[in-house]
């Protein structure tokens, strides 16, 4: 995925993103973009990863999320990201709009579109 993806119109990258560090991240989105048409011809990236919630929210999901939070940056060096975070790192790539859709549980379905 550092060198090469196969082109196609859609591209799913469950739980990948949050094993690496930003500066990684940028360069597997990059490589997905350059193997997807334009939003207009149909091409996307769909990514399923946790989206960081407010960590003052009373919650047993959101607690789960800020505990994987901390295993990832002590196993990985990366970690979990919040909605700002995903956002910089889509703009940095060139992805011109995105849509993140809340799931039941810990993670959430992000489309995102050159």
């Amino acid at each position: 995925m550092f060198d090469k993806i196969p082109h196609a119109n859609a591209i799913l990258l469950k739980c990948v993103l949050h094993d690496w560090n930003d500066e990684d991240c940028v360069k597997i989105l990059k490589k997905c973009k350059e193997s997807i048409p334009s939003k207009e011809e149909g091409g996307k990236v769909i990514i399923i990863d946790t989206v960081l919630e407010d960590p003052k929210e009373r919650n047993e999901f959101v607690r789960a999320q800020h505990n994987m939070d901390m295993v990832m940056m002590v196993l990985f060096g990366s970690k979990e990201r919040t909605k700002k975070d995903w956002e910089k790192l889509f703009i940095e790539v060139g992805f011109n709009e995105y849509k993140i859709i809340p799931t039941l549980g810990l993670r959430s379905l992000i489309e995102i579109y050159p």
